[in-house]
């Protein structure tokens, strides 16, 4: 007896097309992307932060963006960025949300941070880019990451920790202390009182 897959027919390859072609489209996103798109960068920043939350994002109350972040993710998209109170997000920051993404109260993203939470299992010689591995990052309170530093996915940045331009953070940061580099590595433990730049 034949047990083979049985045969599409034109309609149902159709729709698996489909189906496939257009998993990871966020309607709300395209709305969004499109509503922001037409706000000056550096201009209307408040504006940007309230029609990110009422797209669906948890965006904290004073929290201000000078321009749109670039924004990528799977089916709970919007239930994986939850951003605190009084932050500063600069333009051209790139939030991965296949897994949580959680940035504390008046935390500073220079432009161009991009936060991951996805990477992959490394596979067989012919494709060594194997299944998709999630990992949530979290932002401590008082955090500044400087222009185009990336933090992979996993990490944890203490309270008040300073991420140096350009830096690459692949491991924890414990609270108060800069890190730079590419792996970041610390460079100095600030006083509490001084490690949140004014």
């Amino acid at each position: 007896m034949d047990r083979s897959e049985p045969k599409l027919t034109g309609w149902q390859k159709l729709v698996t097309l489909l189906r496939e072609e257009t998993t990871g489209i966020h309607p709300r996103l395209i709305v969004l992307n499109a509503a922001v798109g037409f706000l000056p960068r550096h201009h209307a920043q408040a504006t940007r932060a309230r029609l990110m939350s009422v797209a669906g994002f948890r965006v904290g109350e004073g929290t201000r963006l000078a321009g749109p972040p670039k924004i990528s993710g799977g089916p709970n998209l919007f239930g994986n960025l939850s951003i605190g109170r009084d932050c500063e997000i600069d333009a051209d920051c790139v939030f991965d949300l296949g897994e949580k993404i959680t940035i504390g109260d008046r935390v500073t993203l220079s432009p161009g941070v991009m936060i991951l939470t996805s990477t992959h299992e490394l596979d067989i010689r012919e494709h060594r880019a194997g299944p998709v591995q999630l990992s949530p990052v979290s932002v401590g309170d008082g955090a500044w990451l400087g222009p185009r530093c990336v933090i992979l996915p996993g990490v944890n940045l203490g309270a008040g920790a300073i991420v140096n331009p350009g830096s690459v953070v692949n491991k924890d940061v414990a609270a108060h202390t800069r890190v730079g580099g590419i792996p970041a590595v610390q460079l100095e433990v600030l006083a509490p009182s001084d490690a949140t730049p004014t």
